[in-house]
């Protein structure tokens, strides 16, 4: 168990390390170390808390916002679209991960009989 802890921080740094980097691209070099840092503390934080999908949803996001800016705008906008599409890609994923949570507690409740179903009536 300590092992999956392990991998989801190295890889949350990693993953929003990679998002501070196109951000800090985008805002001018002057600002990428302190950009890279940042991402890669927020996503070593998210790691300890076990956000894999909102990871997926981020590099999904980046790879796609990259290829649209690549193919609409040429190669000079591909930071900027891979940057903007991990952020997309982000509010995306924890919207999803909630509906998916949501549904699957309603499935449960639905799963589960209540106490008052099971008791016979009291005359």
């Amino acid at each position: 168990m300590a092992g999956s802890k392990f991998f989801d921080v190295v890889f949350g740094a990693l993953v929003l390390g990679g998002v501070g980097v196109l951000v800090g691209l985008s805002m001018g070099v002057g600002f990428l170390p302190a950009a890279l840092v940042v991402g890669a503390l927020l996503g070593a934080g998210v790691g300890c808390f076990g956000g894999r999908r909102f990871f997926l949803s981020l590099f999904v996001g980046t790879l796609l916002g990259g290829l649209l800016a690549w193919y609409l705008g040429g190669v000079e906008t591909i930071t900027v679209g891979a940057s903007s599409g991990a952020a997309m890609g982000g509010f995306l994923g924890v919207w999803i991960s909630m509906l998916l949570d949501l549904l699957q507690q309603r499935k449960d409740s639905l799963s589960t009989p209540s106490v008052e179903s099971s008791t016979p009536p009291q005359s």
